[in-house]
């Protein structure tokens, strides 16, 4: 789980770009953290860069495949 100290730097937003999943060496449509859906497992991916593939770290095949989902998406400059 993501942690974070001062929640005033958060927006909370309803999208579906968060429900989305992608495959291990996708490339990250959005700079942020991505969360493995089934073993909860975070990592960092910048826009247009590939999220980590299969082999960066396994998890137990009982938990499935590795599919990544955007959990915070960060931003660049203020907003307007």
């Amino acid at each position: 789980m993501a942690l974070y100290q001062n929640g005033n730097e958060l927006t909370h937003m309803v999208d579906d770009r968060f429900d989305r999943t992608y495959k291990p060496g996708t490339v990250g449509p959005f700079s942020g953290i991505y969360i493995c859906t089934n073993c909860r497992d975070e990592v960092a991916c910048n826009a247009g860069n590939p999220l980590p593939p299969q082999n960066h770290r396994q998890h137990s095949p009982s938990k499935g495949d590795i599919l990544w989902k955007l959990l915070v998406q960060t931003q660049n400059g203020p907003q307007s």
